[in-house]
C-alpha cells in the first residue's frame, strides 16, 4: 500500500493534518507532495513545523500566477512524481488548482483519486474554486462527504452512491486536536495587546473580493463603519496578494484595523477563539467559527457551507457597508449556543480506516 498526498495550501495542510496523523499512528506508507501554491514561510513550512506533521517528500514551488499557469505547472510536475512512486491511491482536499491538477494527473495516468471534504457547492460559477470542486467530484474514486447534505448533493449529480462516504468534517478534529496547544504555546493575545472578545478578526483574501477595486473599497468602508460603531480594534493577517492590491488600488488604510502579518495557524486559531465576532470570504473560516461559537459575518453573496447559515452561526452580507454593518450588530450578541454540525472530531479516522478498505478490497 502507498499513499500521495497532494497539497499546497495553508488551508489544505490543516485540514489534511488528521487523516496525515492517523496514517502515520497506524504506520501505513505514504509520501506528501507539495504543489507550493501557498509559497511564503508562513503560509507554508510554518504550519508542517507547528502541527508535527512529516516535511513534503516532494515540493514543485511553483508559487503564484495565473490559473492555467498554476494549473499546468502542478500538472507537469505531478505527473512525473505519480509515475515513477506508483502509488495505489491518491488524497486531495478541498477546491484549489492543487486540488484540480493532482486529482486531473492522477486520473490521466490513471491512478484511484480520493477526495477529501467533497460535495461542498455555492452555485456560483465565477468562482474558480466552484469550477475546481465539481470537477474533482465527478473525476473522484472515493468521495469523503463531510455531511449529509453533502452526499445528497453528490447523489443529486448522478454519482454512485457506492464512491461516497460521509466522514464529518477533518477541520472539526484539528481543532479538538490542536486548540489546547495553541493556548499554551501562542502569544498572540499578549504580544497584540488584546483582550477575549474585546477585537474584531478580518480574513479578506478571495480572488473576487481583493481583485476588484470597487468591491475591496466597499469592504474597507464597512469596516470604517463597524470601528465607528463598537471602537474595538479590528486584526487583519493580510495576504501577500490583498497588500499588493491595495497598493495597486491606492486605497487607504481603513482607520482601527490593525494589519498584521499572516498567522502561524496556533496563532491564528488562538485569535479565531477569542474574537468577538469575525468578518470572513472564507469558507473554512466559516467552518472553523461554527465549531469554536464565535459569530461569523461572511463578507460573500453565497457560501458552500449553508450549514452554518441553518444552525445560526454565520450570516451572508456581500460588500454593502450598511448591510455589512447591520449584520454585525445583530450578530454579535447572539447566543453561542448552536450545535456543531460537522462531526464529533473522528473524521481523519473514519477516512483512513475506509481507505484500507478500499485499497485492500482491489488488491486481494
Amino acid at each position: 500500500m502507498k499513499i500521495s498526498i497532494i497539497l499546497g495550501t495553508r488551508p489544505e495542510i490543516i485540514k489534511m493534518a488528521p487523516v496525515i496523523r492517523e496514517l502515520k499512528h497506524q504506520e501505513l506508507n505514504f509520501f506528501i507532495l507539495h504543489t507550493g501554491q501557498h509559497y511564503s514561510h508562513n503560509l507554508n513550512k510554518i504550519f508542517f513545523r507547528e502541527l508535527e506533521l512529516p516535511e513534503p517528500l516532494y515540493n514543485l514551488e511553483v508559487g503564484s500566477g495565473s490559473h492555467a499557469e498554476e494549473t499546468g505547472k502542478i500538472l507537469l510536475g505531478v505527473e512525473k512524481i505519480l509515475l515513477a512512486e506508483k502509488p495505489n491511491l491518491v488524497l486531495v482536499e478541498g477546491d484549489t488548482n492543487s486540488v484540480l491538477a493532482g486529482a486531473l494527473a492522477a486520473t490521466k495516468i490513471p491512478f484511484k483519486v480520493g477526495h477529501i471534504e467533497a460535495g461542498l457547492r455555492s452555485y456560483d460559477r465565477s468562482m474558480p474554486e466552484e469550477i475546481n470542486r465539481i470537477l474533482v467530484d465527478h473525476l473522484a474514486d472515493y468521495l469523503f462527504a463531510p455531511t449529509e447534505k453533502a452526499k445528497s448533493i453528490l447523489l443529486n449529480e448522478g454519482i454512485l452512491e457506492e464512491k461516497v462516504f460521509v466522514t464529518g468534517n477533518t477541520i472539526v478534529d484539528a481543532i479538538f486536536q490542536n486548540l489546547s496547544i495553541a493556548r499554551k504555546k501562542s502569544q498572540i493575545l499578549s504580544k497584540l495587546c488584546l483582550n477575549m472578545r474585546d477585537y474584531f478578526l478580518i480574513t479578506i483574501h478571495r480572488q473576487e473580493n481583493v481583485d476588484k477595486k470597487n468591491r475591496l473599497k466597499s469592504i474597507f468602508k464597512a469596516l470604517e463603519l463597524v470601528y465607528r460603531r463598537f471602537q474595538l480594534p479590528l486584526i487583519y493577517p493580510i495576504h501577500p496578494r490583498t497588500r499588493r492590491k491595495i497598493k495597486e488600488f491606492g486605497l487607504k488604510e481603513p482607520p482601527g484595523v490593525d494589519f498584521i502579518e499572516p498567522a502561524g495557524y496556533f496563532d491564528f486559531l488562538i485569535l479565531e477563539a477569542n474574537a468577538s465576532l469575525i468578518l470572513t470570504d472564507s469558507g473554512g473560516v466559516q467552518e472553523e467559527t461554527c465549531v469554536l461559537h464565535v459569530p461569523c459575518v461572511t463578507l460573500r453573496n453565497n457560501t458552500e457551507r449553508p450549514e452554518t447559515l441553518e444552525v445560526g452561526s454565520n450570516v451572508l452580507a456581500g460588500v454593502n457597508p450598511e448591510k455589512i454593518l447591520a449584520d454585525v450588530i445583530q450578530m454579535i450578541n447572539i447566543k453561542r449556543n448552536w450545535r456543531n454540525p460537522f462531526g464529533n472530531g473522528n473524521a481523519g479516522k473514519k477516512t483512513v480506516k475506509i481507505i484500507k478498505k478500499m485499497i485492500s478490497l482491489r488488491t486481494n
